[in-house]
């Protein structure tokens, strides 16, 4: 769930659900007090219509007490005499927090309460007074005693006149109300902390949790750790910010992984070159001494000592032209001139340059061409005859037969040109052969002056066949020779 979705739904809730909960609660609680008030005060009809109009609802607490005391008054008024009656009636009344006055002429003859908590007696109204008498509504009192009185006049049997006062006490129903208003208050909080809760447990869940989850990778990685994983399950911002947090803790163990895997090559490099450049220096400063003392004493010996100097200078020459190409194809800074060149041409040349060399050393070059002669590549020429020199200088390291062949073929596979190279020397073992293009691995370990070298020249083939858009490959047979295969992309006019 997107972070935008989640804050809009948390509002909503935030919102509604206090709202909902509140006036769900409230109409429970609402029905739960006015079934309690019909049982109670013996309320008919809907209990909600006594709560809007309060005088109502006082007036009825004390009605069904108002018609029998009409009835005692007017049938047996010498029953208002009698005290453990009006106790019986007061007690009650008190249940609905009222109490019983019964007033002859002037004088109070019973008082339902102590005098303290009394209506004072200059309140009540008089004999026969303008109230509603005979509705049982009553009349309300303000002041500092609050109350609602109802009054009910008679005549005693010796004539004198009476009164029957019932008084409802607004003092005791006032806490009640506000018992249930404060009830109503707790519950009104207690939603509002349940829906607080439970934001807080979702937003906890979809934001608190990944976002830990980050800060321990980061504290991982600020301490060198690459080797964990952040599982990112959601589709929101949060969780594509773990998934490329991820991405990025994968891409800093690769460059970690790389940078000590380059450290290693170039340990092996400068053990390589070191040892290599070794070798022809060791020689050239021995020719150089003899030269220096006199050992060289003839013409001949002098001229030998002099090309074996310079033979040497040349292996030297290579190996740091090695290096420096090395260093360009590490850093991908390999300068290439790409032409539109003709392969039959191009190749020619190419036959005809290492040709005279190859006859010089006793090795037999055949060359067969089966594309047309209109066929063009791309490619840059100095670095495609580097690759055509590196294959064959390898061929001539490695030929062991009195009589050596070197077989160059060129074909046509599509939209490619396919160029064969292929030697009779000592092959390639079959468990170096998946090898022979990483950059340091030699199949020589002896590492004799006769086939030494960096360990790196095919791997500037490959690099470069590569960058041209093509791939390189070998096949061998030890004892028997190998054939090196390399495919070129052809030239294609784009028509528009």
């Amino acid at each position: 769930m997107k972070l935008r979705t989640r804050l809009i739904i948390s509002f909503c809730i935030i919102i509604f659900v206090p709202v909902l909960l509140t006036v769900a609660t409230i109409w429970g609680f609402g029905r739960y007090q006015m079934k309690a008030v019909r049982q109670i005060y013996n309320i008919d009809g809907n209990a909600y219509d006594y709560f809007v109009n309060s005088f109502k609802v006082l007036s009825h607490f004390t009605k069904s007490d108002y018609e029998n005391l009409q009835n005692v008054a007017k049938d047996t008024p010498e029953m208002l005499e009698d005290m453990a009656y009006l106790n019986e009636v007061n007690r009650q009344l008190a249940e609905k927090y009222s109490y019983l006055i019964v007033r002859r002429d002037d004088e109070l003859i019973y008082k339902g309460r102590s005098e303290k908590e009394s209506l004072p007696v200059e309140k009540l109204p008089e004999y026969n007074s303008d109230v509603l008498q005979g509705s049982g509504s009553g009349f309300y009192i303000e002041g500092e005693t609050q109350a609602m009185v109802k009054q009910i006049d008679f005549s005693f049997s010796d004539g004198s006149n009476g009164s029957v006062f019932i008084v409802t006490s607004m003092e005791q129903i006032q806490p009640e109300i506000k018992g249930i208003l404060f009830d109503l208050l707790i519950s009104v909080v207690l939603i509002l902390i349940f829906t607080a809760g439970m934001l807080t447990v979702w937003i906890y869940q979809g934001i608190i949790n990944p976002i830990r989850k980050l800060e321990i990778a980061a504290q991982s990685i600020k301490a060198g750790n690459l080797d964990f994983t952040i599982e990112a399950d959601g589709k929101d911002e949060i969780g594509e910010l773990c998934r490329n947090f991820e991405e990025m803790r994968f891409r800093l163990k690769e460059s970690a992984e790389e940078k000590v895997e380059g450290e290693k090559e170039n340990k092996v490099l400068i053990s390589n070159i070191s040892h290599d450049l070794k070798t022809p220096i060791t020689a050239i400063k021995g020719y150089v001494e003899g030269i220096m003392d006199g050992v060289a004493d003839t013409p001949e010996k002098h001229d030998k000592y002099i090309r074996t100097i310079y033979n040497k200078a040349n292996e030297m020459d290579m190996l740091i032209n090695e290096l420096t190409l090395y260093s360009k194809i590490d850093t991908n800074r390999i300068p290439y001139n790409f032409n539109r060149i003709n392969v039959a041409d191009y190749f020619e040349d190419c036959v005809e340059e290492v040709g005279l060399d190859l006859e010089a050393k006793n090795i037999k070059l055949t060359y067969i061409d089966y594309v047309d002669k209109d066929v063009l590549i791309i490619a840059d020429p100095e670095q495609l005859r580097r690759v055509i020199n590196n294959i064959i200088g390898n061929s001539i390291k490695y030929l062991d037969k009195e009589q050596g062949f070197i077989n160059i073929r060129i074909r046509d596979v599509g939209d490619f040109i396919q160029v064969e190279i292929e030697d009779n020397g000592r092959g390639i073992a079959a468990k170096d052969l998946p090898y022979i293009f990483d950059r340091f691995y030699r199949t020589d370990a002896s590492r004799n002056s006769a086939t030494g070298g960096s360990g790196i020249g095919l791997s500037i083939v490959k690099k470069i066949v590569e960058d041209h858009g093509g791939k390189i490959w070998a096949n061998s047979k030890e004892e028997s020779g190998t054939i090196m295969y390399f495919v070129i992309r052809k030239y294609q006019e784009v028509i528009t």
